[in-house]
């Protein structure tokens, strides 16, 4: 849980820009041993992802028919580069984390209930509402092997073949228009000899996608069949990298008077309510407003403290303006 401080004084605050990161590398998710793999059996059908860095990575698994790990992340240290097929579902073809680290994630790209090859990553604490820098990727050892030499289920890659990542953000409930978008696999090349299958780590950057609550990731491929895409649905990531701090943390205006007041805002993130600590009755008008400028909540009080209901409000990033004579700042929270 964390507040959001406003500052009241006799001046306005520029802009700021500055940005922490944090990289999950994965490397702190504990495995037993060399060459194995977490996937959590404990609720079958569920979601029982984990957490790592200020990101949230979902992960379900199914315990019928023998076990099928339907869709998600698994945090493993596979080293099998080798073997093709099913049954080597968790290895990276780098055979190792970025940097020669032990961790990284495996990504079984299912959309659980339409069953396209797409998933999500969901920011979480001071990540969420913020840019993603961005991450590392690779092939598995499964959609490589598959690609580079075909299989029962899929074709052996040649020109005009392709395997293609592509990343958007949601922000406030709704999905935006920009992608990011990195090809796993590339046989579109005029000149063939440049044609690739990923088997290295590459750096993926998704800043240009925004302020976002949660990274949706989708797979496309040259080669599809009457279910849908061939190319097995997987794609290993390593370091990702989330902004701690606001990408730009709005101005706040004060011309009231000389003398500095503080204002508190808590919990951040909200669930059912938020509270808001006044220093005296000058803040007496609050406003709330979703990300398209739309206000859900207006009223005035003269109480220093006061609780505002968001139970019903959508989950997202809310601006939150508190005015009164002659003073108005405006600050962010996450509606969970």
């Amino acid at each position: 849980m964390r507040a959001f401080t406003l500052l009241f004084s006799a001046f306005v605050l520029g802009t700021s820009a500055t940005q922490a990161q944090t990289i999950a590398t994965f490397d702190t998710l504990t495995l037993p041993k060399a060459d194995t793999f977490y996937a959590n059996y404990t609720a079958s059908g569920s979601e029982v992802g984990f957490n790592c860095g200020h990101a949230h990575f979902p992960c379900i698994y199914d315990t019928s028919y023998g076990g099928i790990w339907t869709t998600g992340f698994a945090y493993t240290n596979m080293t099998d580069s080798v073997t093709s097929g099913y049954f080597n579902q968790y290895s990276a073809k780098a055979a190792k984390g970025f940097a020669g680290s032990a961790n990284y994630l495996m990504a079984h790209c299912t959309d659980p209930v339409t069953y396209e090859p797409k998933m999500k990553i969901i920011l979480i604490d001071s990540a969420a509402g913020r840019p993603v820098k961005g991450f590392y990727v690779t092939n598995s050892t499964y959609a490589y092997n598959s690609m580079i030499t075909g299989d029962m289920f899929s074709k052996k890659f040649g020109n005009g073949d392709w395997f293609l990542l592509t990343i958007k953000g949601y922000y406030g409930g709704v999905l935006k228009p920009a992608s990011v978008g990195v090809y796993l696999a590339d046989f579109l090349f005029p000149d063939p000899s440049m044609n690739y299958i990923l088997k290295t780590w590459k750096w993926v950057d998704v800043e240009s996608l925004g302020n976002v609550d949660s990274l949706e990731l989708s797979l496309t491929s040259s080669d599809n069949g009457m279910f849908g895409m061939n190319t097995p649905a997987y794609f290993c990531i390593d370091n990702f990298t989330t902004t701690d701090a606001p990408a730009v943390i709005p101005p706040t205006l004060a011309v009231a008077n000389a003398v500095t007041a503080t204002a508190k805002v808590y919990p951040n993130p909200a669930k059912d309510v938020l509270n808001i600590d006044r220093p005296d009755n000058s803040l007496q008008h609050i406003t709330v407003t979703g990300i398209t400028g739309a206000v859900v909540y207006s009223g005035n009080t003269a109480t220093a403290h006061t609780e505002i209901n968001t139970s019903t409000l959508p989950a997202g990033v809310y601006l939150l303006t508190l005015s009164g004579d002659k003073v108005t700042a405006t600050t962010r929270f996450i509606k969970n």
